[in-house]
């Protein structure tokens, strides 16, 4: 299995093709491909390729399925025998990212058509186990 691990609005996560996140709103428009380049880690088969930060020519290829707004969190904020309240409430706008491949110098490393190959299918284990 391969991952990566990205830096995308102020923070880091591990992405694997073929899977989905929710990042930090980008400007880009639903439907359309995006290529990320701050790539600080990288494990294909064994292998782990660590940038000091990035790593040069290694990209991340995605497609943004969505954009929405994440739950709201409350701020209360009150101070004791002053009659002194504050409410207040956020949403952060969220865009949902499928992951679609992880390449390094312009080379594949790995695609989500990959990784479901890698993981076996239901038919396949009942057959493992039914042997």
């Amino acid at each position: 299995m391969s991952y990566a691990i990205i830096e995308t609005g102020g923070k880091q996560m591990r992405v694997e093709p073929g899977r989905f996140y929710d990042i930090e709103l980008l400007p880009v428009e639903p439907d359309a491909s995006i290529i990320i380049e701050s790539v600080l880690l990288v494990q294909h088969d064994g292998d782990v390729t660590i940038g000091q930060p990035f790593i040069e020519g290694a990209t991340i290829e995605g497609t943004v399925m969505r954009h929405f707004r994440g739950r709201k969190v409350l701020v209360y904020k009150m101070k004791p025998k002053k009659k002194t309240r504050k409410k207040r409430g956020h949403r952060q706008e969220i865009t949902r990212l499928m992951v679609n491949s992880i390449s390094m110098n312009g080379s594949v490393v790995a695609t989500s058509t990959t990784q479901q190959a890698e993981t076996p299918t239901v038919q396949e284990t009942a057959e493992a186990v039914s042997e």
